[in-house]
């Protein structure tokens, strides 16, 4: 767990300049779904416990010190080794391990966050939230605890008589989970009243009222901590707050980045990857009609509606570009008739039609899925481009419902991990050129497919050159990498 520690000398002016190893971080690329801490890993591999932590004596402490550190390097030797023997290493020398200090200057740096928009924006949701317990007391013809999930079921399924077959809990209360109650969205006005009003509380209680009390008192900022060793497709993830899920499709979501905001007397930039899943696989698949829309500059979801539909590029309608969208980013996921159909809000017998001329459309696509599924189940796991696998054990399962999700993994594991591969290159390419040309200006967050930077005017020009060149540049495929970006005083601006 070397990040804290580069982070505590960073803040005394010491700069880690030699080869790292982390036992963490190289198991996390071994066995990305097990736990990664030291106890665990000198039980599981040593059959060592460690000793506890130590009591002011000094020899209890040169001994806690020595234990840890001969763990700590019989761990390495033998994880190092298993890496060469499992082609790991490139991955975890190139890629996981020069991502340290990055992140670790990331933590420190921090970013900025204006209090004063989040107290505006939390007065308005809470009116509206207001406003909204009025209408759904009108609608429901009696006043309930909107909160209580208990409630708001009897109020639906007994009261309101919604549906008949309504899914209850072990313990006879009526389900009401966003899921199901999007699909009884058409049955009644106050099904879309309770999800606003739901969307709003979570967005209030989780970043408006939240965000201000995480503010460190001596820098001002908030430091997130991107955490590298969670998430079992590579992709990072963020804690204490987390980032990775601030809402960006909704209106009320995206209020929120408003109140992020660069350095005093500096510009917000924001760079993130067009469609780079939908890329990769054009790249692995190698289907020559995917490769040639993005080679040719198209957008791929209108090029994908034009074959699907059989009109000429700019005959695509509004519809069924977005229908064609829904159906590119669903099917290279493996998505079901069923899914497709209440994704699309169409009948099954459209989504199965859909789902045939897409094939028809990009055969080599529909090779690669039923590749991939096969490989998986003759190796029990799945690889990124940049070797990170993805183990499956339940790939052979007699459970249908069990390998299902086993063989959907297979088909979408190595483009997610693929991508995290990816940014995390361009990371450590913007990171080393900014420290080389000695810019002031920082990389302070980043979010799945986006980065983002505290720019001081002055290296306007020269930082969005270096990150879109790195970003653009980070892995070779046989389609461009495309990286869009834009400026301005905050995060909703610049995004």
């Amino acid at each position: 767990n070397l990040k804290p520690l580069l982070i505590v000398l960073h803040r005394y002016g010491v700069e880690v300049d030699c080869t790292l190893f982390d036992i963490m971080v190289a198991h996390y690329v071994l066995q990305p779904e097990l736990r990664h801490e030291p106890d665990f890993l000198s039980e599981t591999y040593l059959q060592h416990t460690l000793l506890p932590s130590p009591t002011d004596r000094l020899s209890d402490r040169i001994a806690y010190v020595a234990d840890r550190a001969w763990t700590t390097l019989q761990l390495a030797t033998r994880f190092e080794q298993t890496m060469h023997e499992q082609g790991s290493m490139p991955l975890f020398r190139d890629v996981e391990m020069p991502l340290v200090p990055v992140l670790a200057r990331m933590e420190v740096t921090g970013v900025r966050v204006d209090t004063t928009t989040l107290q505006q924006t939390s007065a308005q949701y809470t009116q509206r939230m207001k406003d909204l317990e009025t209408e759904i007391y009108t609608l429901a013809g009696k006043a309930f605890n909107i909160a209580s999930p208990k409630q708001v079921g009897e109020v639906l399924f007994d009261h309101l008589q919604l549906s008949t077959k309504a899914k209850k809990t072990k313990t006879g209360q009526y389900v009401t989970n966003e899921e199901t109650l999007e699909a009884l969205r058409d049955r009644h006005p106050i099904i879309g009243c309770i999800l606003r009003h739901r969307g709003l509380k979570k967005l209030i209680g989780t970043y408006l009222d939240a965000l201000p009390r995480l503010i460190h008192p001596q820098t001002g900022k908030i430091h997130t901590s991107f955490n590298q060793t969670v998430t079992a497709t590579g992709r990072l993830s963020s804690s204490n707050p987390n980032l990775q899920n601030i809402p960006i499709r909704g209106e009320d979501g995206k209020e929120i980045r408003k109140a992020f905001v660069p350095d005093e007397g500096c510009l917000f930039f924001s760079a993130d990857y067009s469609q780079i899943e939908l890329r990769i696989m054009a790249h692995l698949s190698e289907d020559p009609h995917m490769i040639e829309a993005f080679r040719s500059g198209h957008d791929i979801h209108t090029a994908t509606a034009a074959k699907i539909y059989k009109v000429p590029l700019e005959e695509v309608t509004r519809e069924q570009r977005g229908k064609a969208k829904t159906a590119n980013f669903g099917i290279i996921y493996g998505i079901s008739v069923f899914g497709l159909a209440e994704r699309m809000h169409v009948e099954r017998s459209e989504a199965r039609a859909l789902i045939e001329e897409y094939f028809a459309t990009y055969p080599r696509v529909k090779a690669y899925m039923d590749e991939s599924i096969r490989r998986a189940g003759e190796k029990g796991y799945i690889e990124t481009v940049f070797g990170r696998k993805r183990y499956l054990p339940d790939i052979l399962s007699r459970n249908a419902t069990v390998r299902g999700y086993a063989e959907r993994n297979a088909i979408n594991a190595p483009i997610q991990g693929s991508a995290a591969d990816i940014i995390k290159a361009a990371m450590i390419g913007i990171d080393r050129r900014f420290r080389e040309e000695g810019l002031r200006s920082t990389m302070i967050l980043q979010v799945h497919d986006e980065l983002n930077f505290s720019v001081f005017p002055e290296e306007k020009e020269r930082v969005e050159t270096i990150v879109i060149e790195e970003m653009q540049r980070a892995y070779p495929m046989q389609v461009p990498l495309r990286a869009d970006s834009g400026w301005g005083t905050n995060w909703l601006e610049a995004h």
